[in-house]
């Protein structure tokens, strides 16, 4: 038994393959027992969250509190303004805007503190660095990527599971049955599941994920509206940055199986960017019929965020970790570039190039 990173905790490490709802019961009993008495609970979530993060955390939250337990729900940086209608999210504390350090305060305060949808601290950025200080808390993984990190005195990491959202639901019914899962939880864990699976067009779509979504609309939830407020809730400026991201800066190799995009600073501002309005721009060359791979480069602040999709065998999880210093899923991966971006888009045809020599795309 191997000890956390602080020295003071065991180690839980189970990785499965098979149906969530078998998830491992000695993990899901010392959660239990974790839980037993009311506790000061943090959940934190990945920079630049997206519906997963947040739909997920928000659930957990929902149903702890439920129980008698204080939650805090932080995120290290804002999220889309197309999430912002999720029931509670106007409960979350954005760590790089809490002048009022309300996040150290109930880090400072916490006795278990709950990673979900992230592997590891680091994709928390500071906010990774805020909870690596609390030494006593308890740590809790709930994860679907790959590579978890050490660290956690309990960790269910699921690679194969579709979403977070859904493991997380799993967890939630092993612990305290279906009826945990009100509508409010419903939305929040149905908005996680639909925009990880890319409203159920990715892989991963198994018997069982079909089958919890049934539950979820069986508490009534309005599946229609809530695809509209995350699909169709768009401003007038993104429509138009993705016409001109398709339209003028789309590039592709190797005889049009690769794709990449890149958008400056100067681009977005053209187009009065906000947060997430490029979200699934990188999927969309993926729509081309022969097309395996695509990248998209968005400049920020001090670096390029790289996203990187695939399809079939073609594996960006591999091409992130050794290009890109990221990682991710087999199809779906990210990653970050510290030089210029005309610098980070020659790296990208270079890598593609040497990945494409070895056979792998």
């Amino acid at each position: 038994m191997a000890e956390s990173q602080n020295g003071s905790f065991p180690f839980f490490v189970f990785f499965c393959n098979f149906v969530p709802m078998n998830i491992d019961k000695e993990r899901v009993e010392e959660l239990r027992n974790l839980l037993a008495e009311p506790k000061n609970i943090v959940i934190v979530g990945h920079t630049n969250p997206d519906g997963d993060a947040i739909g997920s955390s928000l659930a957990l939250a929902e149903v702890l509190t439920a129980r008698g337990h204080q939650v805090t729900c932080a995120l290290p940086n804002n999220y889309p303004y197309y999430l912002r209608w999720i029931p509670n999210s106007e409960n979350i504390i954005i760590y790089r805007n809490d002048e009022e350090h309300r996040t150290e305060k109930a880090l400072d305060e916490a006795d278990v503190i709950v990673c979900a949808d992230m592997n590891s601290l680091t994709r928390a950025d500071a906010l990774g660095e805020a909870v690596a200080k609390n030494t006593t808390a308890k740590r809790v993984l709930i994860d679907h990527h790959l590579y978890p990190a050490e660290g956690f005195d309990i960790m269910f990491s699921y690679p194969d599971l579709s979403s977070t959202a859904f493991l997380m639901y799993s967890v939630i019914v092993a612990l305290y049955g279906k009826e945990a899962i009100t509508e409010k939880v419903a939305t929040q864990l149905y908005v996680g599941i639909m925009t990880d699976t890319g409203n159920f067009a990715f892989s991963a779509l198994t018997p069982e994920l079909f089958e919890a979504v049934a539950v979820l609309s069986g508490t009534g939830i309005d599946i229609p509206q809530i695809y509209n407020n995350v699909y169709n809730s768009f401003t007038e400026g993104r429509a138009k940055l993705f016409g001109y991201t398709i339209n003028r800066k789309m590039k592709t190799l190797l005889g049009g199986r690769v794709a990449y995009m890149s958008l400056t600073e100067e681009e977005m501002r053209r187009y009065w960017f906000q947060q997430g309005d490029n979200e699934g721009f990188v999927n969309y060359p993926l729509s081309i019929k022969k097309m395996k791979m695509s990248a998209m480069f968005t400049a920020q602040a001090g670096f390029n965020r790289v996203s990187l999709r695939s399809r079939g065998n073609v594996d960006v999880d591999t091409f992130a970790r050794r290009y890109f210093n990221g990682g991710g899923h087999k199809n779906a991966a990210g990653g970050k570039s510290f030089v210029s971006m005309e610098e980070t888009i020659q790296h990208y045809i270079d890598s593609v190039n040497e990945y494409h020599a070895e056979g792998l795309v």
